[in-house]
């Protein structure tokens, strides 16, 4: 059973958060994807990603609910290509500190932080623990790639990761219409130092991407979308039966 919260009354969001197994914070980012995709490309992923797992919840007798998802996100590294919005680091923490609190007060029991961007990884973590700390409500971040890494790595080249050929098929698969086919080239990614240190995403790659978006088909997508959906699902069923 799901219920999508953006389209509920205040009185019917009562009575929904208050059953809710999980109240589900999908997280994406607005900014740049390469030549060839939308800025939207995270946001995307997020909203059909996610509903993906609602739609099985039934399976795993799980009750959940969805957030609208958090358009904006940690994006530092990408501000050197024009349309992509950052928000500060201590911002964007607040931000989903408050969100979750925001629910905790009206009655959730668990908060799931269902996350689609790699530079929201670090922050959420510690936005994770001040939901906690702040509340006492049980409070999850799940980051969805790593749940189809394994699955990625049988058919994308080494390498993949931003614009690439496994996002390029998400967005072939679910908004076709918004690839500039035309566009789609291999970028030029550039050697740098073995050493930890933050790049701005101009001074790795020509294009904005990384990974080869020329070998990208909707089918790759199609194929780990369930599967991935399922171990989600598995895991979130097994956190309940642990309390």
């Amino acid at each position: 059973m799901y219920w999508l919260l953006e389209e509920v009354t205040w009185e019917e969001a009562k009575e929904i958060i208050a059953k809710a197994d999980y109240i589900i914070l999908p997280t994406g980012s607005f900014e740049q994807h390469g030549l060839h995709l939308p800025l939207s490309v995270d946001n995307i992923r997020a909203e059909n990603l996610v509903m993906e797992v609602l739609k099985r919840a039934d399976k795993y007798n799980l009750k959940l609910a969805k957030l609208p998802t958090l358009p904006y996100g940690c994006s530092e590294h990408h501000m050197h290509f024009p349309g992509t919005v950052t928000l500060e680091i201590d911002t964007y923490i607040k931000v989903v500190t408050d969100i979750g609190v925001s629910m905790h007060r009206h009655g959730a029991k668990r908060f799931l932080i269902m996350n689609f961007h790699g530079g929201n990884i670090q922050p959420l973590n510690i936005a994770v623990q001040l939901i906690r700390t702040k509340t006492g409500m049980k409070t999850y971040l799940i980051h969805w790639t790593q749940y189809a890494r394994d699955l990625i790595e049988q058919w994308a080249k080494p390498g993949w990761g931003h614009a690439c050929e496994h996002e390029t098929s998400m967005i072939m698969y679910y908004k076709p219409e918004l690839v500039r086919r035309e566009k789609i080239v291999k970028p030029k990614v550039k050697i740098t130092a073995p050493i930890t240190e933050f790049r701005y995403f101009d001074e790795i790659t020509d294009t904005g991407g990384i990974g080869d978006p020329t070998i990208s088909k909707p089918e790759y997508a199609e194929r780990i979308i369930g599967e991935a959906s399922e171990r989600i699902l598995k895991v979130l069923s097994e956190a309940l039966k642990m309390e």
